[in-house]
């Protein structure tokens, strides 16, 4: 399901059916972040398919990772070559807008940069999974839900 839900997300932005600027195969991630509202200012918004601002948040391709390494990739590549606009001191920033002047929200979230650390390493070793599914508790409860593995 989280690699249709990947799939879904940036499909939706290569269609780009509302025509904002840069939406493409590398420039995708549609997630709950800051966004930009029609004043300008900084507010929040669940960004979607059915709530499309205008505004990527990288976390959205980059916590994808495991479920679409090579589109996930290729986003982050996008996200670096814009990295004067934005990284910050501690990664890429929580979002961004091509369509407003390259728009960024300067700030981060938590809940943001934890899970693209995360999806980054068990992207690359599977190493945090691995140790989730060592958990007894995790083996006993998937087992009562009928899951193998």
């Amino acid at each position: 399901m989280a690699v249709n839900h990947s799939k879904i997300n940036r499909q939706y932005c290569i269609n780009n059916p509302i025509d904002f600027e840069d939406y493409s195969a590398d420039c995708w991630g549609l997630t709950a972040s800051y966004s930009r509202n029609a004043d300008g200012s900084l507010g929040y918004s669940a960004h979607s398919p059915t709530n499309d601002r205008g505004v990527i948040s990288p976390t959205a391709a980059i916590s994808s990772i495991p479920y679409t390494p090579a589109e996930s990739l290729d986003a982050m590549h996008y996200f670096y070559q814009h990295k004067d606009k934005l990284q910050g001191p501690a990664g890429f920033y929580d979002a961004f807008s091509p369509e407003y002047n390259f728009w960024v929200a300067e700030a981060y979230l938590a809940i943001d940069q934890g899970p693209q650390i995360v999806m980054i390493e068990n992207y690359r070793s599977g190493l945090l999974w691995d140790l989730f599914m060592q958990n007894t508790d995790v083996q006993n409860g998937l087992t009562t839900l009928g899951f193998t593995f």
